[in-house]
């Protein structure tokens, strides 16, 4: 369902693809909702590069691009990521050029990213459409946490804090706010937003 198409075969579509930053808070559903909106509509999945260790069935190339910390850096100071990030000790980043090339292929290219990350995307790419999926309310999402069951109270309480506070920093830098009271509805959404005029590439858009 999400295998790369070109938008040759959609008369409608502009020669260019689009990229599109999904974040969100930690427990709102983010994985489900792109699962379901990659049925709908056609994406290139970009890969991370990362400096943790590959696990066993892990291969290079396909879940991560493994690289050494030099390696990484590298990247990093040559401009050759879009964002980047630290987690649990270990680098993760985006490669520009291969999100790049599809994007100019005619592709859609989706990030499924940290708030911070889809910042710095915005910023190195601002004609990124940038997505903030939200619960209905803080005390849903804390439900929803809740009955994961995997979470302990002192995380939760450091997990809806910064819930929090990127919803405050959504409302401020993201293009849109999409409430996931269903993933259906939130799919919806996020559709209608995706065949929104503006949203469109454009043909005489400026090569990058």
């Amino acid at each position: 369902a999400n295998v790369p198409h070109s938008s040759k075969s959609s008369p409608d579509r502009a020669a260019r693809g689009r990229l599109i930053v999904v974040s969100g808070p930690s427990g709102v559903g983010k994985s489900t909702v792109v699962s379901a909106l990659a049925e709908r509509h056609a994406f290139f999945f970009s890969i991370s590069a990362t400096t943790r260790a590959a696990r066993p069935g892990e291969t290079n190339g396909v879940e991560y691009f493994f690289l050494n910390p030099d390696a990484f850096e590298r990247m990093r100071e040559r401009g050759e990521l879009l964002e980047w990030a630290e987690y649990s000790t270990h680098l993760y980043g985006t490669p520009r050029t291969p999100v790049l090339e599809r994007v100019a292929a005619g592709d859609d290219v989706l990030l499924d990213i940290e708030v911070m990350g889809a910042m710095q995307v915005k910023g190195s790419y601002p004609e990124a459409i940038t997505l903030f999926l939200t619960p209905p309310t803080v005390a849903e999402l804390e439900r929803r946490l809740r009955n994961r069951g995997d979470t302990s109270p002192a995380d939760i309480d450091r997990r809806l804090a910064i819930a929090q506070w990127q919803l405050e920093v959504a409302e401020e830098r993201f293009d849109h706010i999409v409430v996931n009271d269903s993933v259906e509805a939130a799919v919806e959404r996020i559709l209608r937003i995706l065949e929104a005029p503006s949203t469109k590439a454009d043909d005489d858009s400026p090569p990058h």
